[in-house]
């Protein structure tokens, strides 16, 4: 198996080019960290970056500790994984604080390599954003590092790894911010957290997915969309068989486990190919649907559900069995309230739902879109047989919502505005050679797409790929286009083209990329600069 490159390495090797001064340490190891900036930028820890920080006014400090470490993770039915993860749980423990709040979290590194925290969706202070040699040194083995920032935006967020492919781990937890003035009202609230799981199992590992997917497919037999072909399997339900779709019948050394790339996964929702990834196991809150968690709460109890997708490669279409969700925000910020069967997410965005639950008990099921495996927990209010693991309530063949379909919230709409900078950003790549880039460059530590503070910003994401991309950009939200949602996560099909806005109001450095992180991996990101 030949070495694959990371981001982190990249970067690493890159910082003479890219050059710039030390940030104020944080890491106790000593080390420092890079301003990874080229001349005529904001660097991550200048003095626009503080002044933003101040004008968020710090609140009351809330004090976490967490240890990023090797653990063999029950996923329940007799399955185990030996992984990385954030203590001993999975999903991490939950961090929950109060819009306004000062996070000063302490991250203890116990794995065999450097590591980071991105705090994804937050538009928080630049220095902070986890970016490893961009926005901070990596955290060496045995090192720690303090994050302190204010959390400015009430909302469903999360937090994981920003070096190599250590997301596709089990290090990940969700990370909510209540809302001091809650218009919402219910009577409980859970957090749904939804994962493709490959590590540790039959030797796996998301470093050997990387090196295999990075051969290409070449002159194979792509099926699905790898080869340009969309074909139509993924909607219709009554066809679907819960088998998964075919592994590649070539495989890495026997030291790096099976074959885990995919062929022949399709969706209409997604526009044709649907993964790269076939993963053994799909998780709701580390439980495969053998074991699954169950919620209770009493008929008539009004709930609120917050959804995570901290999948790798895959898009989770979600619905709860004999009910309908009202959607009430998407990536942390309300919209206005839609009613919908079932939901579609892409890797990293979130949703929030209300649901009047009723007498008995229903599966709430996430179905690996294109892939026909589920994930699932149990909702239990009343007497009855559990629901099997392989239940597909008929609520996924419904109304199916996805982003485009919502407005924004009147107090978080965008305002009309003429853009005063446009940056097109064509999707560029293909399964065959694994050249995953953004006009057609593969991300190298150099790059800037420069901003200027007070701008409002379009960006066009122009896919010429034959596969959907969910893009991601740090530090801020963008509004998708008809006064749609605000959103910092979109997904954007093949051959299609979406432009969003965004106010340039938070300086620094700011990654932006494909949140599927073998795409990224490969190369499609970038970062948007501040000029100073």
């Amino acid at each position: 198996m030949r070495t694959i490159p990371t981001r982190r390495a990249v970067l690493g090797a890159g910082i003479a080019v890219a050059g710039g001064g030390l940030l104020a340490a944080c890491s106790r190891d000593g080390a420092g960290s890079p301003a990874a900036e080229a001349a005529g930028y904001v660097s991550p820890d200048g003095q626009e970056v503080a002044a933003a920080e101040a004008k968020r006014r710090p609140g009351p400090v809330r004090h976490v500790k967490l240890t990023a470490t090797t653990a063999t993770l029950d996923l329940g039915a007799g399955r185990t994984a030996a992984t990385w993860a954030y203590g001993d749980a999975l999903p991490g423990k939950e961090v929950r604080l109060t819009a306004g709040d000062t996070l000063a979290l302490s991250l203890a590194n116990h794995l065999p390599e450097p590591t980071s925290v991105h705090w994804h969706g937050l538009a928080l202070r630049n220095d902070m954003d986890g970016v490893p040699d961009l926005t901070q040194r990596t955290i060496k083995p045995g090192a720690s590092h303090d994050y302190r920032f204010t959390v400015p935006h009430p909302g469903t967020y999360w937090l994981h790894p920003h070096s190599g492919t250590q997301q596709d781990r089990g290090l990940y937890a969700p990370l909510i911010v209540e809302d001091p003035k809650e218009p919402l009202e219910y009577d409980k609230e859970w957090v749904v957290v939804l994962d493709d799981w490959l590590d540790g199992i039959d030797g796996s590992t998301p470093d050997a997915v990387l090196a295999e997917l990075s051969r290409g497919m070449g002159g194979m037999d792509h099926g699905g969309g790898h080869g340009g072909g969309h074909g139509s399997g993924g909607h219709d339900m009554s066809k679907m068989s819960m088998n998964a779709a075919s592994p590649a019948p070539s495989a890495p050394p026997s030291s790096a486990g099976p074959s885990r790339m995919l062929m022949g996964a399709t969706s209409d929702l997604l526009g044709g190919d649907a993964g790269d990834v076939a993963y053994p196991h799909y998780l709701v809150n580390g439980r495969v649907p053998q074991d699954p968690q169950t919620f209770t709460a009493k008929p008539g109890d009004r709930v609120r559900i917050r959804f995570i997708n901290a999948g790798g490669d895959t898009a989770f279409r979600v619905a709860l069995g004999d009910h309908r969700m009202t959607v009430t925000h998407t990536d942390g910020f309300p919209v206005e309230h839609a009613q919908t069967d079932a939901l579609l997410l892409g890797m990293g965005e979130r949703y929030d739902v209300l649901v009047e639950v009723k007498d008995g008990v229903f599966p709430l099921t996430a179905l690996a879109e294109g892939k026909k495996r589920t994930a699932l927990a149990v909702l239990r209010t009343g007497a009855g047989a559990a629901p099997g693991a392989d239940v597909l309530p008929r609520e996924l063949e419904g109304t199916v919502l996805t982003a485009g379909r919502l407005k924004a919230g009147r107090a978080v709409a965008l305002a009309d505005r003429r853009p005063d900078r446009t940056v097109t950003l064509r999707l560029t790549g293909s399964m065959a050679k694994y050249d995953w880039a953004l006009n057609g460059k593969r991300y190298t530590p150099g790059q800037r797409y420069p901003v200027s503070a007070g701008e409002r910003v379009r960006f066009v994401f122009v896919n010429d790929t034959d596969m959907w991309h969910p893009m991601h950009l740090h530090g801020h939200t963008f509004a998708l286009p008809g006064g749609g949602p605000r959103k910092d996560t979109a997904i954007v099909l093949p051959g299609k083209r979406l432009e969003v806005d965004f106010d340039a109001d938070n300086p620094g450095l700011w990654m932006l990329h494909c949140h599927n992180v073998y795409h990224a991996e490969a190369g499609m990101m970038t970062v948007l600069g501040y000029r100073a």
